[in-house]
C-alpha cells in the first residue's frame, strides 16, 4: 500500500507554489477523512489535544459533549428570537406575542440548565418584550 506522501511527492515537485499548497490541503483533508472512517490505521486523532492523564482525557470528552449541547441550545434560541423578530417586522401582533411567550419560557429554561446567565436572559427577554410592546402600542 502506498502512502499519500509518496503518491503526491512527484506532483508537488513539478507544480507551482499555489498548486502544491492545494495538494497539501487535499492531503490533510484525506487524512482527516481516513482517520474518521478507519481509526485503527490512525492512532493519533488529528486536531484533537493530546492528553497524558486519564482525568485530562475525560475532561476533553466532557468539554466536547458540553460544547455540542450548548451549540444546540444556543442555535435553538437564535431561531426562536429570529422568528419573533420576523413577526415584529411584519407587525403581526398575535404571532409576536405567541413567539414571545415561547421564547420567554425557553430562555428561562436555558438559565436553569446553566447555558445562559440570569442577567443575559433577563436582558434578552426585556428587549424582546419592548419590541413586542412597541408594535402593540402603534397598532
Amino acid at each position: 500500500l502506498f502512502s499519500l506522501g509518496s503518491l503526491l511527492a512527484p506532483c508537488i515537485g513539478s507544480l507551482g507554489f499555489i498548486e502544491s499548497q492545494w495538494i497539501l490541503r487535499l492531503k490533510l483533508s484525506l487524512k482527516k477523512i481516513l482517520a474518521k472512517f478507519c481509526p485503527k490505521f490512525f492512532y493519533k486523532r488529528i486536531n484533537e489535544p493530546m492528553a497524558n492523564h486519564k482525568s485530562a482525557q475525560k475532561r476533553i470528552r466532557q468539554t466536547k459533549t458540553r460544547t455540542e449541547r450548548n451549540r444546540y441550545y444556543k442555535t435553538k434560541l437564535k431561531n426562536m428570537v429570529r422568528s419573533l423578530r420576523e413577526a415584529v417586522e411584519s407587525k403581526d401582533i398575535t404571532k409576536a406575542q405567541e413567539c414571545l411567550k415561547v421564547a420567554n419560557r425557553e430562555i428561562h429554561k436555558l438559565v436553569s440548565k446553566g447555558i445562559l446567565k440570569k442577567n443575559t436572559a433577563s436582558r434578552k427577554v426585556s428587549r424582546l418584550n419592548a419590541s413586542v410592546k412597541k408594535i402593540a402600542q402603534s397598532a
